[in-house]
């Protein structure tokens, strides 16, 4: 079985800090391989993989400026299409641009949908659902008018996420800087709480983080260390009493969440979009609805056994339960009529 893997490119394939897709389109690569699937990945030049990698963009184009995104992007997809007969199935990480070629090639064509954004994009979805096998990565993010071949929840390298048996008395917040994550609902939480909070993640909005967070940083309540990667990312993972999620939005997965509780780190989230599906309220952490609650959760946190909250990514979210996912999903379409006529 032969698979050629559309990663993105605005960051590199896996990023070297911020780039959720590009980490999972890392992360299924690897475990592919590891699998014995035979895995060409298609990223830009810098990616580093142990498939097979072809790349034709210079550089990302989130950290090269030269880079012109849109330019790129259909070279790259270009480049992907016009060997489409060299594989038995495309899997796209890169989003609806893909689906203009589907018409044009024979091969199967997987396209894991990393967030449903908004029906504005319905357009490039509706049309190609009957080519296209389409992947939600959390039941709460299937939009009602698409069908899908799958929800596959994303899943981690477990061992890479070293387990804190004790955490520590502070607070965590770990993503973008932006109104959809909540960071100044974790800050308000935390200082209801009485707790100290250490805040991690990119700036995304920097209007936003100069009115409603910066003010707030002042290196001991509140801390911001800003992004960060590495040992250094792990250990402030898990020397937490709780992680909060307090977001804003229907969030299609959440990457941080399970992270944290591979670290044995409970977390306290919004019952909003995929969160049910991540979290199991009580045993890894509490879901709530309004800012009292998650105040009461903080304090409940230390009743959450921080070896469970481990124990359920490594059953539910791991890389290789991810991996397996595809792969049954791979086999199951490429042994369909329509595939084998192909």
């Amino acid at each position: 079985m032969k698979i050629a893997m559309i990663a993105p490119i605005a960051w590199r394939t896996p990023p070297r800090h911020y780039g959720p897709w590009e980490y999972v389109t890392s992360l299924l690569t690897e475990a592919l391989v590891a699998r014995g699937v035979d895995v060409t990945l298609f990223a830009t030049q810098d990616s580093v993989t142990s498939a097979r990698l072809e790349a034709v963009v210079p550089a990302p184009y989130s950290e090269d400026p030269s880079v012109d995104a849109k330019v790129w992007e259909h070279r790259h997809l270009a480049q992907v299409f016009e060997r489409a007969g060299e594989f038995d199935l495309i899997h796209n990480q890169a989003d609806f641009p893909a689906h203009a070629f589907a018409n044009l090639v024979a091969t199967p064509i997987v396209t894991t949908i990393h967030g449903f954004s908004s029906d504005r994009i319905l357009p490039m979805y509706l049309p190609y659902q009957d080519r296209v096998h389409y992947v939600a990565i959390s039941d709460a993010d299937r939009h009602p008018a698409l069908r899908y071949a799958a929800t596959i929840h994303h899943g981690i390298p477990i061992d890479d996420f070293a387990f804190d048996a004790r955490g520590s008395d502070d607070l965590l917040f770990f993503g973008r800087m932006h109104p959809d994550k909540g960071p100044a609902e974790a800050i308000a939480a935390a200082r209801a709480a009485g707790r100290r909070l250490a805040m991690y993640g990119i700036v995304q909005d920097e209007g936003y983080f100069a009115r409603e967070v910066a003010p707030h940083v002042d290196g001991e309540a509140v801390r911001y260390p800003g992004a960060v990667g590495g040992s250094e990312r792990i250990t402030a993972l898990g020397q937490a009493r709780a992680l909060l999620h307090l977001i804003n939005f229907d969030e299609p997965f959440g990457l941080s969440v399970i992270e944290a509780m591979a670290c044995g780190t409970p977390v306290i989230a919004m019952r909003r979009g995929s969160m049910p599906e991540l979290i199991e309220h009580g045993v890894t952490g509490f879901l709530v609805d309004s800012h009292d609650e998650a105040v009461e959760a903080i304090e409940r946190a230390a009743e959450i056994d921080r070896a469970a909250c481990r124990a359920v990514v490594a059953e539910r979210f791991s890389v290789q339960t991810m991996a397996a996912n595809y792969e049954a999903l791979y086999r199951r379409i490429l042994a369909a009529p329509r595939a084998r006529a192909r």
